[in-house]
């Protein structure tokens, strides 16, 4: 089955926020903080399978959610450092599956 990149960008983003929000709702974080996060992903999703930067696909998946998750990085970090580095992990993990997947698979 074929996709079109941006359908299947948004859709892998959707997936990667899911997969993004359930330790997030195990640890009982508060709603805006999921809400953020899934957003993250179905943003980062639609822009890397829309974005024509030359460079390869992992590393634009990686790239692109950091660059999405900069300004929201910087009011987490500022009360709790600590805990972006959970975060930077999930984030580097999820954006270069992202970047495959949307790379591999979209049309």
């Amino acid at each position: 089955m074929t996709m079109k990149k941006t359908q299947l960008g948004i859709l892998l983003g959707i997936i990667a926020g899911i997969i993004d929000v359930i330790p997030m709702v195990l640890q009982k974080l508060t709603w805006d903080a999921n809400l953020s996060a899934f957003l993250l992903w179905v943003i980062s999703g639609f822009l890397i399978a829309t974005t024509n930067i030359k460079i390869k696909s992992v590393a634009k998946g990686v790239i692109i959610p950091f660059m999405v998750l900069l300004p929201s990085a910087m009011l987490i970090g500022w009360k709790e450092p600590f805990s972006l580095i959970p975060i930077f992990i999930m984030t580097l993990i999820l954006g270069s599956a992202l970047g495959f997947l949307i790379d591999k698979y979209g049309k």
